[in-house]
């Protein structure tokens, strides 16, 4: 039976609730915790445990409070797009689940009962979950320098990449035949990262003056994207013009002669500081209303499970079909290393496989 004074209490489903101070954050607000028991004298136990793990004497300052100092001390180290993403991921699933511990008291086990709910809870993709635990030990090390205690460990989900849909060769011959018929600015886009294998955001972002004729080259100097506005300013989102994705993304690649005469009519149109997919020098095609004509396109193609990042893997493996050297096709599509380019965007068709099977009878087999 619970005794005055010791905050324990029998639920209504049956279960015993005991409740502890936490700590108190600086706007002077207690935080408490919950400890959950079949009996009595399990939570009892449980209570003492968790009032035992807070620091005598330690700072009032609670986890969410060093969540946003390590937000401050990031944010010009960062993209302003990544600096977004970090801010909403702390805001929605960290500083919700850990925001009102004392950093002592945040556990290895503790940190497993945060993934599981991130899993079954919130349904999130491994993928997400993963990136949230990377996330997470950013800040934990902050913490632990900040607070002199030891960085613990977490366990991170096993993430397995999507495989990665890639057109077939008649599937890409049909839909290169359905956008080159009444050629307009979207279909001009979709057209154009078919083959060159540039990103969406690269893509939009190109204006004239990237398209060099006499060396037949497109010049990748700029990302767009869409990214949740910060600013006080009463817009939920805003466009943002930044360097690409990596330091080997501001690249030079060559441009086939289909790709040449693709642009040259539009070069003569349109002034060299104009955007490539409109011809003005304000606005643009943004990606998202890219993704929206791509999903159309392929729809009326008859051509399932596509979207524009399709378009990047597929250039990719038709580029090893025919040889192309793994280096340098690493240096067309940006990566930073040659081992990027073979896990991940290269996908080998069951025609190329026999035709590299049939090799083998060369040596007997």
């Amino acid at each position: 039976m619970s005794r005055k004074g010791e905050n324990i209490y029998k639920r209504k489903d049956g279960r015993w609730e005991g409740r502890y101070k936490k700590g108190v954050a600086e706007n002077g607000r207690t935080c408490y915790g919950s400890c959950y028991g079949k009996t009595y004298r399990e939570v009892k136990e449980k209570l003492e445990k968790c009032k035992r793990q807070i620091p005598k004497g330690s700072s009032n300052k609670l986890f969410g409070t060093y969540c946003d100092e390590w937000l401050v001390v990031n944010q010009n180290n960062v993209k302003e797009s990544t600096f977004v993403k970090y801010s909403t991921a702390i805001k929605n699933h960290i500083k919700p689940f850990f925001g009102g511990y004392q950093p002592e008291m945040i556990t290895t086990e503790l940190t497993a009962e945060f993934v599981n709910h991130l899993i079954e809870v919130k349904i999130l993709s491994t993928k997400t979950v993963k990136d949230l635990t990377v996330l997470l030990k950013s800040i934990l090390k902050y913490v632990a320098s900040s607070r002199k205690i030891d960085l613990i460990e977490i366990a991170t989900p096993k993430y397995t990449a999507k495989q990665i849909r890639v057109l077939s060769k008649e599937e890409q011959q049909r839909f290169i035949g359905y956008l080159s018929a009444d050629l307009d600015s979207p279909k001009f886009g979709v057209l154009f990262a078919l083959m060159t294998g540039l990103r969406l955001g690269e893509v939009c972002a190109l204006r004239v003056k990237d398209i060099s004729l006499k060396e037949k080259t497109v010049t990748v100097r700029e990302t767009m994207q869409r990214i949740k506005n910060l600013d006080n300013d009463g817009r939920k989102t805003k466009i943002v013009f930044t360097k690409p994705k990596s330091s080997t993304s501001a690249r030079v690649v060559p441009l086939t002669n289909m790709a040449y005469e693709l642009c040259k009519e539009r070069l003569r149109k349109y002034a060299m500081n104009a955007f490539l997919l409109t011809g003005s020098e304000t606005k643009t095609i943004e990606p998202r209303v890219m993704q929206y004509h791509i999903k159309k396109y392929s729809a009326a193609c008859g051509i399932e499970d596509m979207h524009f990042h399709v378009l990047r893997h597929t250039f990719a493996t038709r580029c090893v079909e025919v040889g192309f050297e793994i280096k340098s096709l690493s240096e067309v599509l940006g990566h930073s290393t040659p081992r990027i380019t073979l896990e991940r965007y290269v996908h080998s068709s069951l025609e190329f496989k026999r035709q590299n099977m049939t090799k083998l009878e060369a040596i007997g087999l």
